[in-house]
């Protein structure tokens, strides 16, 4: 298959340091208050990639929960191939593909657990086939058939049915804290604007990068 062709040329928009914030937080929130204005689907999507201890790499989409000045939050189950790989490796990158509006943010950073009291106050906040969800999934083993994701989950709703679903163990959130941001809005020619953010003790250094 020969997808050679296939080529846009971005012309949306422009990027250049007088208009960005000193403080990359607030420059991630003014995209992401713009991505949801333009209705994209899921804005909240991330590409999050690891590394094995072997030196194998992973990648996957998650959902961003939480962002704030100490960093970006997605929750998984603990036992899963990624949180193997955090374990054994929590240098991690994330990206955000918002394509529609010709830009991307790629965060470089470390990935560290949460409180178990964080995760336990979103995990009440999640609809209640969600929860049950959490119990179900031994995310990322093999298994024969989804009549055994179907079994597991009748088993829970009897379990869990004359109460409230309890937070698993096994289960809960991370918080990515950056070293760098990086900002790239598409231009035309591939001359794209990029402009990175590296943490510099208390503040932000911004430098542009050639595309």
């Amino acid at each position: 298959m020969d997808i050679s062709h296939l080529r846009e040329n971005y012309t949306r928009a422009g990027l250049d340091l007088d208009s960005l914030d000193p403080d990359p937080f607030q420059q991630f929130d003014l995209w992401f208050q713009q991505a949801l204005e333009a209705q994209l689907p899921e804005p909240n999507a991330m590409s999050l990639a690891t590394t094995s201890k072997e030196g194998l790499p992973g990648l996957r989409t998650v959902l961003l929960k939480y962002v704030s000045p100490e960093g970006f939050v997605f929750f998984t189950n603990y036992s899963s191939r990624k949180a193997h790989d955090i374990a054994d490796n929590p240098n991690v990158a994330i990206m955000f593909p918002w394509v529609a509006l010709e830009r991307q943010v790629t965060v470089r950073g470390r990935a560290e657990k949460i409180s178990k009291a964080d995760s336990l106050k979103y995990f009440t906040s999640r609809p209640h086939g969600s929860q049950l969800g959490a119990w179900v999934s031994h995310q990322s083993s093999v298994i024969t058939g989804r009549k055994v994701l179907e079994m597991k989950l009748e088993e829970m709703k009897r379990k869990f049915k004359e109460g409230k679903v309890p937070l698993p163990d096994f289960w809960g959130g991370y918080r990515i804290i950056p070293e760098t941001i990086e900002f790239w809005q598409g231009r035309p020619n591939r001359l794209h604007d990029r402009f990175l953010y590296t943490r510099a003790e208390s503040s932000w250094t911004i430098e542009r990068l050639s595309p």
